[in-house]
């Protein structure tokens, strides 16, 4: 399934009375090499995550538990996906702007990244991200 502007991946479950277990591997469940994991926790009611876009870096974010909305923009269009299902990821590629809201109570988001945290691949203001996408 897909969105406008980024795509749901939908990762492996193995179901067990127990309870089921998710995996993702590197370049066969993901689409990239996972260079780095970092997650979203006891977000406050009303807060906005992220609010950046990026200039290489893809990112699949997964809502682990509860869920979020993911509003995206290209410079043109702008999307809301909402994430509340453990196994289905939305990976965003470069030059996407996006904002992580409406996180329900106890919402983990947890983002597989490309790459390790580098500053100078981050476009922080909006108006900065409109004139590079429409370069």
């Amino acid at each position: 399934m897909s969105g406008k502007l980024a795509n749901f991946i939908d990762l492996p479950v193995i179901s067990d009375p127990r309870g089921n277990l998710c995996f993702a591997e590197s370049n066969r469940h993901v689409p990239f090499a996972i260079e780095r994991v970092y997650y979203l926790y006891d977000v406050p009611s009303g807060s906005m995550r992220a609010g950046h876009a990026h200039l290489a870096l893809n990112q699949l974010l997964l809502a682990v538990s509860g869920s979020f909305d993911v509003r995206l923009h290209d410079g043109t269009t702008e999307e809301v996906v909402t994430l509340n299902r453990p196994h289905r990821g939305l990976h965003i590629g470069p030059n996407l702007w996006r904002e992580i809201e409406n996180f329900s109570s106890g919402a983990v988001c947890m983002v597989l990244a490309s790459m390790v945290y580098d500053e100078s691949d981050y476009i922080r203001d909006f108006d900065a991200f409109l004139a590079h996408a429409r370069r």
